[in-house]
């Protein structure tokens, strides 16, 4: 049966760049230029025999990208204002895949700001938190919606984006410093990840899709895979 603290995973083979997003009016760019893009071959990342020559297009070394959900039933820091949103699920990340399964992590320990890394090679964070970078680009918009959507259980949900952003969007090469250029402003990459998942899970409104087939995660349900193997 599937219980009361799940995990949904939705995948897409990469075609187009992972981190781009149109520009909102009045705040500053937090996306690279991908002009050098446009004229690239698209075809599937997995299906991909040839040298990536632009690893600023397509996310390597993985070629396969999972945006991942979660159903909690608490957060443990309610007591904190920390609540899970109603009637949808919420935000895990959006990791690189190999395409069999297997992943990258931590790959770049100099945009490391996990305070609490999962892997032992790999030291503690201590400076300032990854939501500060988020407001420094006037981002209240993401952070409001990352508040909301993209909650910890056991942990300040902003440690939580930190080891989300640290163990996969470092492995994801279409975050790389370098294609930025020149115009390149610290901490820009960091934004342009969150930004860049809370656009996947807009596109998947999980909740309204399992709802329309009668399944509605709470507190006193469960299902059989068998019901979510018909939808």
């Amino acid at each position: 049966m599937v219980g009361l603290c799940s995990i949904v995973v939705l995948a897409v083979a990469s075609t187009v760049y992972a981190g781009w997003a149109p520009p909102v009016p009045g705040l500053p760019d937090t996306f690279p230029n991908i002009a050098a893009c446009v004229d690239q071959p698209l075809e599937y990342s997995c299906e991909n025999t040839t040298t990536i020559k632009n690893t600023c297009c397509s996310p390597t070394p993985g070629g396969l990208v999972l945006q991942t959900q979660f159903w909690d039933t608490y957060t443990g820091f309610e007591k904190k204002g920390q609540l899970l949103p109603k009637d949808s699920w919420t935000i895990h990340g959006l990791w690189p895949d190999n395409c069999d399964g297997s992943f990258e992590q931590y790959c770049d320990l100099s945009r490391q700001y996990d305070p609490t890394p999962d892997d032992k090679m790999v030291p503690a964070y201590h400076g300032p938190s990854v939501d500060t970078f988020i407001k420094k680009f006037g981002r209240k918009d993401l952070l409001d919606f990352m508040n909301k959507y993209w909650v910890s259980q056991g942990s300040p949900s902003a440690s939580f984006w930190a080891h989300e952003f640290s163990k996969h969007a470092t492995c994801t090469a279409t975050f790389d410093v370098a294609c930025y250029g020149s115009g390149y402003k610290k901490h820009q990459d960091v934004v342009d990840f969150y930004d860049a998942v809370v656009r996947a899970f807009r596109m998947f409104p999980t909740w309204t899709m399992l709802a329309a087939s009668g399944i509605t995660p709470s507190n006193k349900t469960t299902y059989s895979l068998s019901q979510f193997q018909t939808l």
